[in-house]
């Protein structure tokens, strides 16, 4: 089987070095469609390095998020990238993201599930500098065609959302240029900008990567409920739940509670079709 689970699990942890400054927060932040109006001072505190502050989302490309690449290539993982979807993403911060860092990320395969027509890797980096912990990263890898050999179904992470009309509901658009902005803060795959690629992966023009959309989900809670503190958010989590093209707007959803904010996001243009569900912004 191209996936041994024991052996995956039983695997030495990887670690690297990573280092960032304000210009790759900067790219990061212009990649999530941020600097709209360019001189408003809420945006300025995303674009403007004298007044910047981090969105925790950028634990997912600091470093170019080797944490996922390092994983479909550790022992017992042999797979075709051709199966694999990214089907879930969360972050738990220890302290706020600085401008500037280097740190050490430690990559493992965390848990390995058995969905019966697929398996499910959970893809753990955990990230500290000189000071201690920083952040937490899981990513849950779906791979099509490699489950049913009896292991654990792992639990099921689904969000029963508030009987009541959101508290808040924003529109957000995405720029026609926006995945190949996005593409420059470490994932390159040409299903982002490519349209033969795209198209031989089935799709008729290339799409959004989750990842973008998962930031500009973020963003906009942090800007719409958390009154644009960045440090208040203690873990963030999501399930992609559908695609996103360049040019399409979400309309994100959210409802309020107690140090918790929940969300739905969908596609405007094609009748609200689901892009993000179950997302979690757990805060101070």
């Amino acid at each position: 089987m191209p996936i041994d689970p024991a052996k995956a699990l039983a695997a030495e942890p990887r670690s690297a070095e990573i280092s960032w400054d304000h210009k790759d927060v900067q790219l990061y932040h212009l990649g999530l469609g941020a600097g709209t109006p360019a001189t408003d001072p809420d945006e300025l505190r995303y674009t403007l390095e004298s007044r910047l502050h981090v969105l925790p989302s950028f634990a997912t490309v600091a470093g170019a998020g080797m944490g996922v690449v390092g994983g479909l290539s550790a022992p017992g993982i042999d797979i075709d990238l051709a199966a694999v979807l990214h089907g879930g993403q969360s972050v738990t911060l220890h302290r706020p993201v600085p401008v500037t860092g280097r740190a050490v990320t430690t990559s493992r395969v965390a848990a390995v599930h058995d969905k019966g027509k697929a398996a499910v890797l959970v893809l753990r980096s955990e990230v500290a500098d000189d000071d201690g912990p920083l952040w937490t990263s899981d990513a849950q890898i779906f791979v099509r065609g490699e489950g049913g050999w009896g292991g654990d179904r792992g639990p099921s992470e689904r969000l029963e959302l508030p009987d009541r009309e959101p508290d808040k509901t924003v529109e957000r658009p995405v720029r026609e240029e926006q995945a190949l902005l996005y593409r420059l803060s470490g994932d390159w795959n040409p299903l982002h900008a490519d349209p033969e690629f795209a198209a031989l992966a089935g799709f008729d023009r290339p799409i959004l990567h989750g990842l973008c959309t998962y930031g500009m989900t973020l963003k906009a809670v942090v800007d719409t409920v958390l009154g644009g503190d960045v440090a208040r958010v203690r873990s963030y989590r999501t399930r992609f739940a559908g695609i996103v093209f360049p040019g399409e707007t979400l309309r994100i959803r959210m409802w309020a509670d107690e140090g918790r904010v929940q969300a739905t996001v969908t596609a405007v243009e094609r009748e609200d079709a689901p892009v993000l569900a179950d997302t979690l912004v757990e805060h101070s």
